[in-house]
């Protein structure tokens, strides 16, 4: 299955990615980001040992000698070892120095694993057979191809991805920006990874704390000021203070950290249970936006945790938060029961949604406003369906809906660089682009409707403004959706489902 997409901007990845080397100032950062695991480790081997100990002293046991069983083998010339004849392991800094390998290492370079200023990267959270790792793909779309261009192997569950440019580890001390994915998994710890080395062993930073004694949920873990205690649920990177990272968490607390020092800067404690999201405003850099599964979501300014303004969810749990790009003062929540809702963040306490669409009959798991056609929402359930909807002038129509084969949806995201371009994937472990532009719905509904971005592309936007009107494309592969959709109940500028 594929837990989260994350689309990167064209232009952010290196074009060769860089090849790891494992020196000596690397393996002295490795042995200080992993000095409080070892000592974990060793705790948990001396109680082992101990363990070990106890059951050796059964009398049913005493007759087999374990404690002299390595010992025999020694005496008689054959250590034991894992790796049968071979008498141990080296490494070697380059392929002419290992004498078991023929190829040079200029031999491995190619043309292929160049990543083009025209290409997008997308980055998936993929876990298959209880193995974890990070997917990086390269999209081409003017030839609609998307290959796996290499993969990063993870410790946990990925439960959320955000990107960020902000230099740190291994290239702190250089200038300029960089290419980063932050990993938040069921481990308390976030993990900050360098998109542009490839074959990494070991993340460039990892935010909170390392200390894995309490692995085995047996009791409730009680928040920390410094670190999280439990799986990370969201992940926001600040765009306009670049040093900051905001994650949520089930230990039911938001925290702010400062990617400079590593640490935690502050803790938000306004939430009663587990906080699925986290999401940094798109234009004030201080607001932040907050959801939990204490049915609430919350509204604050970071430097002022104590005022907040919040939501009631109508008893239902959130699964996405987003604000609106285009009418920054609203923003979105989607829930477990199937619901959609639009709220204006001026107006809080017992303030009715500006809308409640019923936008499926199971949960909303994912949720993405596109950043560069006004008016343009999808939606993904774990019904397999994704919609798409006209939300212009707050009165949301539905425009067209598919089942694009990925099983319950999981992640959609639309891309940053084209404007009809959206990823998706699920439960059936593969990802899906699919172009919005092909259908004449869609054309229809936003021709007029395509913006500048934030962060702009405007050739992009405006290359893809002459296709969408040309309306009488031989494209269609779509066109036949809107028929087969049924009509959805909405209540506009009410808090009632109907």
């Amino acid at each position: 299955m594929i837990s989260s997409l994350l689309w990167i901007r064209k232009g952010a990845a290196a074009e060769q990615p860089e090849r790891y080397e494992l020196d000596d100032r690397e393996y002295e950062r490795i042995s200080k980001l992993t000095a409080a695991q070892v000592e974990t480790a060793k705790n948990e081997l001396e109680n082992h040992e101990v363990k070990m100990v106890d059951e050796n002293n059964n009398p049913e046991l005493l007759e087999y000698n374990l404690e002299q069983y390595d010992e025999e083998d020694e005496e008689e010339g054959q250590p034991m070892s894992i790796f049968g004849n071979v008498k141990g392991l080296t490494y070697y800094t380059s392929n002419e120095e290992d004498p078991y390998i023929t190829l040079n290492d200029e031999d491995d370079e190619s043309d292929d694993g160049r990543i083009l200023a025209t290409d997008s990267v997308l980055v998936a959270a993929k876990t298959e057979d209880e193995i974890s790792q990070l997917e990086i793909y390269v999209y081409e779309d003017s030839q609609d191809n998307l290959y796996v261009h290499n993969d990063i192997m993870l410790p946990s569950f990925p439960l959320c991805l955000e990107w960020l440019d902000f230099r740190l580890g291994r290239k702190e001390s250089l200038e300029g920006r960089g290419n980063y994915v932050a990993v938040g998994t069921f481990e308390p710890e976030i993990e900050i990874w360098d998109l542009d080395v490839s074959d990494s062993m070991y993340p460039d930073a990892i935010l909170g704390s390392s200390n894995k004694e309490h692995k085995k949920k047996k009791k409730k873990k009680k928040p920390n000021s410094e670190h999280h205690t439990d799986a990370v649920m969201g992940l926001s990177w600040n765009k306009h203070q670049r040093n900051l990272l905001a994650s949520s968490s089930a230990d039911t607390t938001v925290k702010l950290w400062d990617l400079q020092s590593l640490k935690c800067a502050h803790s938000y404690d306004h939430h009663k249970d587990k906080v699925q999201q986290v999401e940094w405003h798109l234009i004030e850099p201080t607001i932040m936006l907050t959801a939990s599964f204490d049915k609430t979501v919350v509204v604050f300014d970071s430097r002022a945790p104590n005022n907040v303004a919040s939501w009631n969810l109508e008893n239902a749990d959130p699964e996405c938060v987003r604000w609106d790009p285009f009418s920054p003062q609203y923003f979105y929540v989607s829930t477990e029961s199937g619901l959609v809702l639009c709220f204006d963040a001026r107006n809080s306490d017992k303030i009715a949604p500006v809308f409640t669409l019923h936008a499926h009959d199971a949960a909303v798991t994912s949720l993405d406003v596109n950043r560069l056609v006004k008016g343009c929402m999808i939606t993904g359930s774990t019904d397999k369906m994704v919609k798409v909807w006209d939300i212009k002038d707050m009165k949301p129509t539905i425009v067209t809906s598919r089942d694009l084969g990925v099983g319950k949806v999981f992640a959609a995201q639309f891309c940053l660089d084209l404007p009809f371009h959206l990823a998706v994937s699920g439960s059936g472990g593969n990802v899906h682009i699919w172009d919005l532009s092909t259908n004449a719905g869609v054309r229809s509904s936003f021709k007029e409707s395509i913006s500048t971005p934030f962060e702009g592309n405007i050739s992009t936007v405006d290359k893809t403004v002459s296709v969408l009107q040309d309306e009488e494309s031989e494209h269609d592969d779509d066109d036949d959706d809107n028929n087969e959709i049924d009509l959805e109940e909405i209540d506009n500028d009410s808090g009632d489902d109907v």
